[in-house]
């Protein structure tokens, strides 16, 4: 009884990371192992920790003891995630005001749905226990989900939210091989837009403290679209020759001023 059965793996399990930021007890490490297991994930990736598993994680783990063995160690979130075309961050923090525009939430069963028509790795990202996903690595994220919950005490268990994330996606999944699937944007084309998106940022007349925001929701709204490569390479072209013009504008201000002058007048 609780055997492993000789089945092979659904197809997702190619393709989807589970990577756990700093976590902080063995024992929901070896659940999110036998969790991941129970659904058929298998690629676990693990930051800020060493590579040694106590017994209490592998007594946890039960049968997902491979989950273990075939983990991967990371210093940081960016190296764990630098193959995907999709980074999926996961948070229970309910901001509201002006930190709610940076949030478009999606709930657990919506992944699936959005990405298993589509051809590409994906990492979803766990932080620590207790306090999840800083602000800062939350940025990193392509898409942000959350799992309902009462108001009073949304913070999950880490385990449990894995189990919960893994069990939607196993149960709403329509990965197929056989698939007609449509490639998300590489991760090395999705750099090169975060970056220019970022000079834009930079390089636009505005107030500094405008700039942070103008660049998280530029990034947001864009990768929440899953453009493909096609779409990217039109787009990094109306935004690179955007940055020329402004970068020109900054060394040269009394052209910007006679522009905005003569705008002014014709109004």
């Amino acid at each position: 009884m609780g055997e492993m059965l000789d089945v092979p793996p659904p197809f997702y399990s190619k393709r989807v990371s589970i990577v756990l930021v700093r976590p902080q007890f063995d024992g929901n490490i070896g659940a999110v192992a036998r969790s991941m297991k129970n659904f058929g994930f298998t690629d676990l990736r693990v930051v800020g920790r060493d590579n040694e598993w106590s017994d209490e994680v592998r007594n946890r783990a039960k049968h997902a003891q491979s989950v273990l063995d075939d983990a991967k160690f990371f210093d940081n979130i960016q190296s764990a995630v630098s193959d995907s075309s999709i980074v999926i961050g996961t948070s229970g923090k309910r901001e509201h005001g002006s930190k709610i525009s940076f949030r478009h939430f999606l709930e657990p069963e919506d992944l699936p749905k959005q990405l298993s028509n589509t051809e590409g790795n994906i990492s979803i990202v766990f932080g620590p226990e207790g306090k999840g996903l800083l602000n800062t690595e939350l940025k990193i994220c392509d898409l942000l989900v959350t799992i309902p919950t009462w108001p009073g005490y949304p913070i999950m268990n880490l385990s449990h939210a894995v189990s919960l994330i893994c069990y939607s996606w196993y149960r709403n999944n329509t990965f197929s091989e056989d698939s007609q699937n449509e490639k998300l944007l590489s991760a090395e084309l999705k750099n090169v837009l975060r970056n220019e998106i970022h000079r834009l940022s930079e390089s636009i007349p505005t107030i500094d403290f405008r700039r942070s925001g103008i660049d998280e929701t530029l990034q947001r709204v864009i990768l929440r679209g899953l453009p493909k490569d096609d779409e990217i390479h039109r787009l990094l072209g109306v935004i690179q020759t955007t940055n020329l013009a402004f970068e020109y504008f900054s060394e040269n201000p009394e052209i910007w001023e006679e522009i905005i002058s003569r705008n002014s007048k014709n109004d």
